[in-house]
C-alpha cells in the first residue's frame, strides 16, 4: 500500500460515541484506514492482537508485515481489493497471525468502507478480533460431528450386517454375508480373515481378497505368533495400528502381507458363553490406529458374527445327523436290474431355516424278485423331521420284506398298512408299489393313497397312468379297508415308468393335475437317459424350492439288441363252449412248443386246464388266460387265470369216485411255483414252470 501520510484517527458521523469501551469488553481492536494518506490507525486492543507494541507499529500498514504471513497477506488483500472495486460497503475475513513466539493463531477482520459522492473509497473504518477459540470451537464441532457420522455409519453397518447374518444359516452364509458388498467392506477393510478353533488349532475358512492367502496359515496351533491364535489365546481383541508394529510384534505373518500395503488391522476372538470358537481379522490399507468408538463397534461386531457362526456351526451339524438319518434309512444302492435302466433320486426340503426340519418321509426301493421280476416302490410318510424319516425307514423294510416273500403286491400293501396301524404312531404314508415282469413287460400297480405314475413312450409322448387306489397305509388298517385294488400296466422295450412324490409335482396355489400335465410336459421333453432325466427333474425341482422332500425313480424298459425266444398268448374262455376250452388248450401247447419248452408242455397244458376248469365251475364268469414266457435269470413259464370272484381257491378232499377235489394237489405237484392275487374286484391264479433255455440247461 502507498504511504499517503499520517492523518489523525476521525470517526464517521455514524460511529457509535466513545466505541472503546465496547469494544474492548469484547476482546475487539478498532482501526481506522485513510486510504488516500495510506495511514491505518490501530488503538491499544488492535496491537495487542496483532501482537506488537506502539513502538514497533507507525500507523503503517506495511509495518505488519512481519506479523502477518505472505500468503494470508495477499488473501486479505484480494478480499479488501475485491470490496473496493465491486462497490461493497463492507466486507469481512478470516486470516492468521504470527505471534511474537512464534505461533499462528486466527484472527477475524470487518471493515466497513466510506466513499465519496463519486463512489471513491475514501475510508476503511473497521474492528478486528482474535478468533482462535472461536474457529476452534467450530473446528471441534466439525470433528465430533464428523465423528459422530462416522460412529453413525459404522453402527448402521452393524445393524445391517447383523440383520443379515439373522438369515445366515451355514458357515459359508456367514462369510458370503461378510465379504458381500453391504458388509465389512463398509468398514473399509481391505481384506477379511477368518479361522475356527479345532482343538488347539485354528483352521482357515476365510480370507480376501483373492491372493491374499499367506502360506503356512491355513492350520495354526493357539500358541503360534499370529495375532489370530493370541485373540484365541487371550480372549481378548488384538489391534494393530501400524505396519511398524505390525512388522515388529508378527514378522513372520507380516512378510506374507507386505504386497497388500497393511496399515492397520484389528483380530477379535470369536466367543460364545465365555469359549472361544475361532477369531477373525480386518486388515485395513488407509487407517492408522482405533479410536475408542471404533473399537468398542468391532467388539460389538464380533460378538454379532459369533452368535451367528455358532448358530450355523449347530444348524450344519444337526444336518449332518439328520441327513445321516436319512441317508441310513434309504437304499443305500440300487440293485442293477436285466433288461431295465433305472435312476433313483433323493432331494431335501428347504423349510425356513428350521434345523431337523430338511428331511422327509419320502422313500424309494427296488427290490429283487423271484422270476425275474422286480418290485419298484415309492412312497411319503407324514410330515418333515426325524420321525418321520424314521418311521419311513421302518415301512421300508417291512414292505420289502413282504414284497420278497412272494406276496401279491395287493397283499404287501394290505400288510404294510397294518404293521404301520400297530406301529402307535401318528403317521399315515402314501405309497405305490409296481410290480414289473420286464420280459413281458407286465406291471402290476397297487396304489395307497399315492400319486399316479406316469409312462414316457418311446415316441417321446407321456401320459400319466390313472390306477385306482385304497386309502393311505396306516389309516385302511384304521378303517378296516384293506383291499387294494390291482392295475396292469404294460411297457413295450424303450418305454419309461416314472414313480416320485408329489414334492415333485405339487406347487403352492396349482391344482394337482396342472402339476401332473406340467410333468408329463417336462418328461417328454427330457432327455431319453433315465439318469440325464432324473438330473434334469430334480434340478427343476430345485430352483423351483419349496417346503416338500422328492423321492424319484425311474425304470426304463431296454430295447434287446437280439430277439429272445418267448412272446405271450392272451385268451378268453366263456363259461358253457368246449369248443373254446379245447382251443385254448390246443393253442397253450402250441405256444409252449414254440418256446422251446416241449418238454414241459404236457404239464403246462394240464395245470393250466385245471386253472380254467375251476374258474368255469365255481364262477359265473369267463376265465382270463395269460400264457407268458419269462425271460430273466432263469427262463419260466408263467400261467395267469384271472376270474371276477373274491372266493379263494382252497383245499377239498377228493370224493368216493375220485374225480374232484385234486386240483390244487395237481398244482403243487406240477408247477415249480404258484399263487394267488387280488385284482380289482376279482383274483389272479398263477403258476410257473422252469424250462430249458434252449441248450437243455435249464
Amino acid at each position: 500500500m502507498a504511504d499517503r501520510g499520517a492523518s489523525p484517527l476521525s470517526l464517521p458521523d455514524d460511529w457509535p460515541d466513545h466505541p472503546d469501551p465496547i469494544l474492548a469488553l469484547n476482546r475487539m481492536g478498532s482501526f481506522d484506514w485513510d486510504l488516500d494518506a495510506g495511514v491505518m490507525q490501530m488503538d491499544a486492543q488492535a496491537h495487542e492482537i496483532f501482537d506488537v507494541r506502539p513502538d514497533e507499529y507507525d500507523d503503517r500498514p506495511e509495518s505488519l508485515g512481519k506479523r502477518v504471513p505472505p500468503g494470508e497477506a495477499r488473501r486479505l488483500d484480494a478480499v479488501v481489493s475485491n470490496a473496493l472495486k465491486d462497490g461493497s460497503e463492507n466486507y469481512g475475513a478470516y486470516f492468521r497471525v504470527r505471534c511474537r513466539d512464534g505461533s499462528l493463531r486466527w484472527t477475524h477482520t470487518q471493515g466497513y468502507i466510506r466513499r465519496d459522492g463519486t463512489g471513491r473509497p475514501r475510508r476503511i473504518i473497521g474492528i478486528v478480533r482474535d478468533a482462535t477459540q472461536e474457529l476452534g470451537d467450530a473446528a471441534a464441532r466439525r470433528d465430533q460431528a464428523a465423528r459422530q457420522d462416522a460412529r453413525r455409519r459404522q453402527t448402521n453397518v452393524v445393524q445391517l450386517t447383523t440383520a443379515a447374518l439373522a438369515h445366515a444359516r451355514t458357515v459359508q452364509d456367514v462369510i458370503d454375508v461378510l465379504k458381500d458388498t453391504h458388509g465389512l467392506t463398509h468398514l473399509g477393510a481391505t481384506s477379511l480373515v477368518m479361522g475356527l478353533l479345532e482343538a488347539d488349532r485354528i483352521r482357515l475358512i476365510a480370507e480376501g481378497p483373492e491372493g491374499s492367502f499367506v502360506p503356512g496359515t491355513e492350520i495354526t496351533r493357539i500358541d503360534d505368533p499370529y495375532p489370530m491364535s493370541d485373540a484365541v489365546r487371550t480372549l481378548s481383541p488384538c489391534f494393530i495400528e501400524s505396519p511398524e508394529e505390525f512388522a515388529e510384534r508378527y514378522p513372520k505373518l507380516w512378510r506374507g502381507l507386505t504386497d497388500l500395503r497393511i496399515t492397520s488391522a484389528a483380530y477379535l476372538p470369536l466367543i460364545v458363553q465365555a469359549r472361544p470358537i475361532g477369531a477373525m481379522g480386518l486388515l485395513y490399507s488407509d487407517r492408522h490406529g482405533f479410536s475408542a468408538d471404533e473399537r468398542n463397534i468391532l467388539v460389538a461386531l464380533g460378538s454379532s458374527i459369533s452368535q451367528s457362526l455358532q448358530r450355523a456351526m449347530f444348524y450344519e451339524q444337526e444336518m449332518d445327523l439328520a441327513q445321516g438319518l436319512q441317508q441310513a434309512m434309504l437304499p443305500r444302492t440300487i440293485p442293477s436290474v436285466p433288461g431295465a435302466d433305472l435312476a433313483v433320486r433323493y432331494r431335501a426340503a428347504t423349510i425356513g431355516g428350521t434345523v431337523g426340519r430338511d428331511i422327509g418321509g419320502d422313500w424309494y426301493d427296488l427290490i429283487p424278485l423271484p422270476g425275474g421280476r422286480v418290485g419298484a416302490v415309492i412312497g411319503d410318510v407324514q410330515g418333515h423331521d426325524t420321525h418321520a424319516a424314521a418311521v419311513m425307514g421302518q415301512l421300508r423294510i417291512v414292505l420289502r420284506a413282504y414284497a420278497a416273500e412272494g406276496h401279491p403286491p395287493a397283499t404287501v400293501m394290505a400288510r404294510a398298512s397294518v404293521f404301520l396301524n400297530e406301529l402307535d404312531t401318528d403317521r399315515s404314508a402314501t405309497c405305490l408299489y409296481a410290480e414289473a415282469d420286464l420280459a413281458t413287460g407286465v406291471l402290476q400297480v397297487v396304489r395307497a393313497g399315492h400319486i399316479d405314475p406316469l409312462v414316457r413312450r418311446t415316441d417321446g409322448s407321456c401320459r400319466r397312468v390313472f390306477v385306482p387306489g385304497g386309502l393311505p397305509l396306516g389309516l385302511s388298517a384304521d378303517f378296516g379297508r384293506l383291499d387294494y385294488p390291482v392295475a396292469t400296466v404294460e411297457l413295450d422295450p424303450g418305454d419309461t415308468l416314472l414313480l416320485c412324490t408329489d414334492g415333485l409335482v405339487e406347487q403352492p396355489g396349482a391344482d394337482l393335475d396342472d402339476g401332473m400335465e406340467a410333468l408329463a410336459a417336462q418328461i417328454a421333453a427330457g432327455p431319453d437317459d433315465v439318469r440325464e432325466l432324473a438330473d434334469r427333474l430334480i434340478d427343476v425341482a430345485e430352483e423351483r424350492g419349496g417346503d416338500d422332500d422328492v423321492a424319484l425313480l425311474l425304470l426304463r424298459r431296454r430295447v434287446l439288441d437280439h430277439a429272445r425266444p418267448g412272446g405271450r398268448l392272451k385268451q378268453d374262455v366263456p363259461p358253457g363252449d368246449p369248443e373254446a376250452l379245447s382251443e385254448t388248450r390246443r393253442l397253450i401247447r402250441t405256444a409252449v412248443a414254440g418256446w422251446g419248452a416241449r418238454d414241459r408242455a404236457d404239464e403246462i397244458e394240464l395245470v393250466a386246464d385245471e386253472m380254467i376248469t375251476n374258474v368255469l365251475m365255481h364262477t359265473e364268469g369267463s376265465a382270463a388266460v395269460t400264457v407268458r414266457m419269462l425271460t430273466g435269470s432263469e427262463r419260466r413259464v408263467r400261467v395267469e387265470v384271472e376270474d371276477t370272484s373274491s372266493a379263494l381257491p382252497r383245499r377239498r378232499e377228493a370224493g368216493e369216485a375220485g374225480v374232484s377235489g385234486r386240483g390244487l394237489q395237481l398244482i403243487e405237484v406240477l408247477t415249480d411255483a404258484w399263487g394267488v392275487e387280488a385284482r380289482g374286484g376279482g383274483k389272479c391264479v398263477w403258476s410257473e414252470f422252469v424250462v430249458a433255455d434252449g441248450t437243455g440247461t435249464t
